[in-house]
């Protein structure tokens, strides 16, 4: 008797990648999930960063935000400055020096395609963000801020800003280097939150900051979070400048990605 014939005997018929695609995403979700779990410092920095900013523009009142009531206009922006550091900074270095020590490249061996691996990145880091928002709401509602809006709305850019960033970041981190896509990772996400609409409304910032974040899915993600949990408005404008920056980027990142 063979060794196929002992373990079908046994009950078990091996069937490599009979698994269907949405199995394989949510399992590969959940072990990307406990991977970032486990990286302690880099979650504090994507979570210490935002709060810092937080507290510090709720206080400084140097920098117009259009409102005297400014915590309900910065836990919005908050929340779209950890989307941009979790999705976008955190997401591109991680898996930058994953594909250089060949983590990448064994799941590349695997029925993981390019585009099951992003939707399993994009799932995960949903999960994270959802704790990183409880926390922000918390800290919010201890400096006075009020839950109102369309909450609805406030998850719809949510999603849409998690599928752009964490694109863009594979984008990046598929086709560079790891000291590069550390260096440019770093590098947007510092540019982004100074100048890409994300804390400060785009209309009580400068013209020329105002037209460069409005095109960006930093800026429309902030605008988008801003109107849904103020005035409860869905921005159709920022939403498509969201969808159109995640369709572009998820068809680049499936194309080019390299796993190694």
């Amino acid at each position: 008797m063979t060794t196929t014939e002992n373990v079908t005997t046994e009950g078990f018929t091996p069937a490599p990648g009979s698994a269907g695609a949405l199995k394989m995403v949510s399992n590969h979700a959940k072990f990307e999930f406990g991977l970032i779990l486990r990286n302690g410092e880099q979650i504090l920095l994507t979570l210490i960063i935002p709060l810092a900013a937080m507290v510090g523009l709720n206080f400084v009142s140097g920098i117009d935000l259009g409102t005297d009531d400014r915590i309900q206009v910065i836990v919005p922006g908050t929340i779209a400055l950890a989307i941009l550091a979790t999705a976008f900074a955190s997401q591109a270095i991680s898996t930058g020096f994953d594909r250089r020590y060949g983590v990448i490249k064994l799941l590349g061996t695997t029925p993981l395609s390019r585009g099951r691996l992003l939707a399993s990145r994009i799932l995960a880091i949903l999960a994270v963000e959802f704790v990183q928002i409880v926390l922000i709401l918390i800290l919010g509602i201890a400096l006075g801020w009020r839950a109102h809006g369309n909450a609805l709305n406030a998850l719809i850019f949510i999603v849409l800003g998690t599928i752009s960033l964490t694109a863009l970041a594979l984008l990046l981190a598929g086709t560079l280097r790891a000291e590069a896509t550390l260096a440019v990772a770093n590098a947007v996400f510092l540019l982004l939150m100074f100048v890409g609409g994300v804390m400060i409304p785009l209309t009580n910032a400068p013209a020329w900051m105002a037209s460069f974040a409005g095109s960006l899915p930093s800026g429309a993600l902030g605008e988008g979070l801003r109107a849904a949990m103020g005035s409860g408005a869905f921005d159709g404008s920022a939403a498509l400048v969201l969808v159109l920056w995640g369709v572009i980027g998820s068809l680049l990142t499936i194309k080019f990605f390299k796993w190694e």
